[in-house]
């Protein structure tokens, strides 16, 4: 098929960003390309124009919803760059014969990465210490260390065997729940697989590592939270839905929880005054797990070469629908 005649949109706002050959590629290789406008991820009424006379679509975090795909009379493919697809009204897309792939695994060595700092960066208490140790204090607080502790994994996955991985020399213990756990993986590096509930009651640390569903939306709520260990530390390096916000704030402010890290919220970037923003004991980060030079590469290729595999007539390496 001549992807000459093929026009492509592009909204991924790191797309290309490492790797410029990942626009030279696609420029050279299909009629047109079409970029995001704006530096954000796209509504459905922003999107719904951009979408009308394109052929594939390279997606970031928009939202891909029945009124933005209604007039995209010529799509073939969504290629999300990344591995979820909660963004991605799927039965529309199965509907109008639009295939959709993703890049599983291409960001999980990087998220991973960020949950363990993140988790470090809890013990010790670092950005609060950094801020007035610069400010010209010189503070004496007491850290905790991750030596004999309970690292409680919710999701075993790609990023979450990654976290585990580069915990081995932490001298910590480490427990997962999974709901197909790979038993293999966890015998081979010292993983206790548990019952949801034990992990969250054993967690001195508790990361989050599963994909947003209807069945996860808000698990994370005021019944779980009341399950944790007192004085434990949350982390969250997947989707701000899986957390009921105002459960959460409520456990931080009365001090059941010791702190909490959160690289991603319900309403992204989250309004002005948001309380958990204004939490001593809360880190927040710009949802930016993926936002290296490699997972930014990886998916960026994947996306690439699954979105003209589709155009060219042959099938993706990985097709969600």
């Amino acid at each position: 098929m001549d992807l000459k005649s093929k026009r492509v949109l592009v909204t991924p706002t790191t797309y290309g960003k490492c790797d410029p050959r990942l626009r030279s590629d696609l420029e050279q290789r299909v009629g047109e390309v079409v970029y995001s406008p704006v530096g954000r991820p796209l509504t459905s009424g922003e999107l719904a124009p951009l979408l009308a006379d394109c052929d594939g679509y390279i997606a970031g975090l928009d939202e891909i919803d029945r009124a933005a795909l209604e007039g995209a009379a010529r799509l073939k493919v969504i290629a999300r760059y990344g591995a979820g697809v909660d963004n991605v009204d799927l039965g529309v897309a199965v509907e109008r014969g639009i295939v959709v792939t993703n890049t599983p695994g291409a960001n999980a060595a990087s998220v991973a990465e960020l949950a363990v700092g993140l988790i470090l960066a809890l013990a010790r208490d670092l950005p609060a210490v950094a801020a007035e140790t610069r400010s010209g204090e010189w503070p004496r607080r007491v850290g905790a260390t991750l030596e004999g502790k309970i690292v409680g994994l919710i999701g075993l996955g790609a990023i979450g065997k990654g976290v585990a991985r580069r915990l081995a020399g932490f001298d910590c213990a480490i427990l997962a729940y999974d709901l197909a756990p790979d038993e293999a993986f966890a015998a081979q590096h010292g993983v206790r697989l548990a019952p949801r509930d034990d992990v969250v009651a054993a967690a001195d640390f508790l990361s989050l590592h599963v994909p947003l569903r209807p069945e996860t939306a808000g698990f994370v709520n005021a019944d779980f939270l009341a399950k944790m260990k007192p004085g434990a530390f949350l982390i969250n390096t997947a989707r701000g839905e899986l957390i009921e916000e105002q459960a959460l704030i409520d456990a931080l402010a009365d001090g059941r929880l010791r702190g909490a890290a959160l690289d991603a919220f319900c309403q992204e970037p989250p309004p002005k005054g948001h309380r958990l923003l204004s939490l001593p004991n809360v880190i927040a980060t710009p949802h930016f797990g993926a936002h290296t030079d490699g997972a930014m590469n990886a998916m960026g290729w994947g996306a690439l070469h699954d979105c003209l595999a589709v155009l060219e007539g042959t099938p993706p390496a990985h097709r969600v629908v």
